[in-house]
């Protein structure tokens, strides 16, 4: 009899051990695709929906994922949230907007998604309802998704690459599944779907997630991998500093990543071809704009980036060669510099740099000719900045968007 009991015991050990570990397991694949980040608004309960996204077809209020049965997904079953993960479909029947990116969720193994769902039931219930979409006509018939994914949704599983390493192999999972890097970093037809070259930079937002293949010098091209993984882990290395929605992955998802795992990426990453993109020609140096541009520069900038552009070394980014500087679209630099910016804090850089505020000093052309002239000096080249994007984007700061 005692044995019997001792058994039953070690059983029920056992098993509440493998759920504690499953459970662990699902809290690390929420960190990976970043899921809290996206489910929780500003100030609200995490995984409790509210936040808004902007799209080109309109305004998207993220929901509540929570085990809430009434506004959440308690009523759920684990096959339902598989679906909706997978497949885009609601336990309902609804179906779901690529906004929530599950043609990147649907490479993920059956064991992350066990163990992810594992996790969420975990998850504290709030009552909160959300009212998911503002979209425009016709974008608000949700039916019209079922077109939407037969024209641009294949639903397939993630398979290794033959004669790539297991390390390679994890990083394109990680950047291709979980982590739906491309949900940003790739451009979008006229439709939303994937643009034909993954990863060269993408607008979204009000900023432009800039390309991030192994091109120079708009990608990470003169990143090394331990550049790529002090970035994800710090939100800042000796080249670019995380601002706007980078910001939030880094301090809600990749700074909580392993350390071999964030290496996998950077493996991936380094490996991926750039786009064929024509290069910009430099705007000449005696145009007006680059001789009012290199005034502000020495008058505003010179104290922190230096005459050379060169910065210093894990206090403030160079600006000649940085990739951020020389993406297709100045949105990033535009804003950075009329907001001022600071790295987020994370366990491995607590107290990052940061940049202060210019919107009260330079005026819409100034500001246009600053950025002109970082963008084509010090063998940079890039397109003009223009007053007129200035001013847009001045305007929707000032409007809280």
């Amino acid at each position: 009899m005692k044995g019997v009991l001792a058994a039953l015991l070690l059983s029920t050990l056992a098993g509440a051990a493998q759920a504690q570990d499953q459970m662990s397991a699902g809290r690390y694949q929420a960190i990976l695709g970043d899921c809290q980040g996206c489910h929780t608004a500003p100030g609200g309960k995490p995984f409790a929906g509210g936040l808004v996204l902007e799209t080109p077809f309109g305004n998207m209020t993220v929901p509540n994922i929570t085990q809430d049965r009434a506004t959440g997904i308690g009523g759920w079953s684990e096959t339902d949230f598989r679906r909706a993960v997978r497949e885009g479909v609601a336990q309902d029947g609804t179906r779901l907007y690529p906004a929530m990116p599950y043609p990147a969720y649907t490479r993920m193994s059956d064991a992350d998604l066990a163990s992810l769902w594992a996790y969420l039931k975990t998850v504290t219930p709030v009552h909160h309802a959300v009212e998911a979409d503002h979209l425009r006509f016709p974008f608000n018939i949700r039916a019209l998704m079922a077109g939407w994914d037969w024209l641009y949704f294949k639903p397939e599983r993630f398979a290794p690459t033959e004669g790539k390493t297991a390390e390679w192999n994890r990083g394109a999972y990680l950047v291709n599944g979980p982590g739906h890097c491309g949900a940003c970093h790739t451009a979008k037809t006229l439709f939303g779907a994937d643009g034909p070259v993954a990863l060269t930079g993408a607008s979204l937002q009000g900023w432009f997630a800039p390309e991030i293949t192994d091109a120079k010098p708009r990608g990470v091209g003169g990143w090394s991998a331990d550049d790529i993984v002090a970035y994800l882990k710090s939100g800042w290395n000796s080249h670019a500093v995380a601002s706007g929605p980078m910001a939030d992955v880094v301090e809600r998802s990749t700074a909580q990543m392993t350390d071999g795992d964030l290496k996998a990426v950077a493996i991936y990453l380094k490996d991926q071809p750039a786009a064929q993109k024509p290069s910009s020609a430099a705007v000449a140096a005696n145009d007006p704009a680059m001789a009012d541009g290199k005034v502000l520069f020495q008058n505003n900038c010179v104290a922190c980036h230096g005459a050379n552009g060169k910065g210093e070394a894990l206090m403030f980014p160079p600006l000649a060669g940085n990739p951020v500087l020389l993406q297709s679209s100045p949105e990033n630099l535009i804003r950075v510099v009329l907001a001022g910016a600071r790295a987020v804090s994370t366990p491995a850089a607590p107290t990052g740099p940061s940049m202060p505020s210019f919107a009260w000093k330079l005026n819409d052309a100034q500001l246009a000719d600053l950025l002109t002239y970082v963008r084509n000096s010090w063998s940079n080249q890039a397109t003009p900045v223009s007053a007129d994007m200035v001013a847009k984007i001045r305007t929707s700061l000032k409007s809280g968007s």
